[in-house]
This record gives structure tokens, sequence and C-alpha cells, in this order.
């Protein structure tokens, strides 16, 4: 599967931005699809993963309950929607998919990256 990530953009704190993770090939219903970020100088980090139907999402700690992620199997997409964003956000996301884990928050579960889009969060 080759996945395509976009939606990042320049937003001031407490807006809300949808990131969207689109995918081609086959099997996109099988893949577990998850979000990774990285901010300058920083490693990647997790940030939300949701498997394939019917298992539950997870999120990191740092953005639950403000983040919300889902799936279009249909549309072969994943979305994270972004609320109440601050500063702390700002990162480069990519999207991530695996066949091998269902929940992994491990970048070494997966298997298929996209590339970046910027999220920058500042007033």
């Amino acid at each position: 599967v080759q996945l395509q990530a976009s939606g990042g953009g320049s937003v001031q704190p407490g807006d809300s931005l949808r990131l969207s993770c689109t995918a081609s090939g086959r099997a996109f219903s099988s893949y577990a699809i998850a979000w990774f970020r990285q901010a300058a100088g920083k490693e990647r980090e997790f940030v939300a993963v949701i498997p394939w139907t019917p298992n539950r999402a997870a999120y990191a700690d740092s953005v639950k309950d403000r983040f919300d992620i889902s799936r279009d199997d249909a549309k072969m997409s994943v979305s994270l929607q972004m609320n109440r964003l601050k500063p702390e956000d700002t990162a480069v996301y990519v999207c991530a998919g695996t066949r091998r884990t269902i929940r992994s928050r491990a970048e070494n579960d997966y298997d298929y990256w996209g590339q970046g889009t910027l999220v920058t969060v500042s007033s």
C-alpha cells in the first residue's frame, strides 16, 4: 500500500485542523494506520493509531481528548481531526501502515510510510 498525507497548515493555538492519509493499493481495510509526528530537533513520536475494524483506536497521552482518528475503508483514507491545538503540536505529521500488529505505538512495526505534512501552531 502507498500512503499520502495531506491537510497540514499554519493555525493559531486553540484552532482545529484535519489531516488526511489517502492510500492506494490493495487490502487497505486490513491495515492498521497510525500517525506519527516529528518536531524540529526531536525524535519522531507516536500520535494515534486506528486498527482494522472493529478494533479500538489508541492515542498518545499528549493528544488524547483533543485528537480523533477515523477511517473510511471505502475511500481508502484515514483522518486525524486535531482540536484545541497547542504550540507543542507543531511538527511534521506522517502516516504509516502495517498488517503485522493491531495497535502498535512502535515505529518499527510499520512497513509503509507516507510523506509528511507540516502543522504549525503559533500565535
